[in-house]
């Protein structure tokens, strides 16, 4: 393997990481010798996940709400005691909700507005507030990578999802915001990043994008029309993307947000 793209031995914390985007995230950081530590919503579904990863390499977790500074603290804490570092910072957490999404039938001023201010502090503070606990472990030893998630929806306005819309597009300027700050203030060796996943058939949205008798729905050819590889991208696709941003072969990379949509962000449709 080149070793610049080597990050056996980094220690990794992965917010979301019961999820399906974490979960795959953190097996793909632990086949490649990093020592994980995943965060989740519940201790189960973080049980689940450790179980099933564990005879991977060094792994670790714990339930913590993301939006709670002082149990993220309680964590970052644990993880120094065990580790002594933190060379990476993956934040995965964040979804939608069905009272976040608008049905076919509304529109904006039938929104749920305590369901969509939940949705835009999930996935806009949730991130945010992991950047504050572990990046100051990072500015304080000088180095480490942060790897948000934005989405497409910060590209084009997607119907439906406005609250999630606003979140990611928030996230977006957060990661360039806070490159500029690590690099400035305390270490060129402190990268912020973003990746910006494409349309991946998971359990928040296969309802949306699958109808029950597996056929493909009115909003899924939407998608598959505006994007120009003509198919849905698989989770692992993801992984490679994610290695090089936490790796030394992106070490003159900040602030950058990668698209990994098989085109569609940059295909106008037309």
């Amino acid at each position: 393997m080149n070793e610049l793209f080597d990050i056996a031995g980094k220690v990794a914390i992965v917010t979301g990481g019961s999820g399906v985007l974490g979960s795959n995230i953190a097996q793909s950081l632990l086949e490649a010798g990093a020592k994980v530590f995943i965060i989740g919503g519940h201790q189960e579904n973080v049980n689940k996940v450790l179980d099933s990863l564990s005879s991977l390499g060094e792994i670790q977790g714990t339930a913590c709400n993301v939006l709670d500074m002082d149990q993220i603290r309680k964590v970052k804490d644990e993880i120094i005691c065990q580790w002594g570092k933190i060379d990476i910072l993956i934040n995965a957490a964040g979804g939608n909700i069905p009272g976040g999404t608008l049905r076919d039938d509304q529109n904006i001023f039938e929104m749920n507005i305590d369901d969509m201010n939940k949705v835009i502090d999930l996935n806009l503070n949730g991130s945010v507030y992991p950047c504050l606990v572990f990046g100051e472990v990072m500015a304080k030893q000088g180095y480490g990578s942060i790897i948000n998630v934005s989405s497409m929806a910060t590209f084009a306005a997607l119907t439906r999802v406005p609250g999630y819309s606003i979140a990611k597009s928030g996230i977006e300027i957060f990661t360039k915001w806070l490159a500029m700050e690590m690099a400035t203030k305390f270490s060129e060796k402190i990268r912020v990043n973003a990746i910006a996943p494409g349309f991946f058939i998971g359990n928040q949205n296969r309802a949306v994008l699958i109808n029950p008798d597996g056929s493909l729905t009115e909003r899924s050819k939407k998608v598959l029309a505006k994007t120009p590889m003509k198919r849905f991208g698989d989770i692992k696709e993801l992984n490679g993307a994610v290695q090089f941003l936490c790796s030394d072969a992106a070490s003159f990379i900040t602030g950058v947000v990668l698209p990994i949509d098989g085109g569609f962000s940059s295909f106008s449709g037309v």
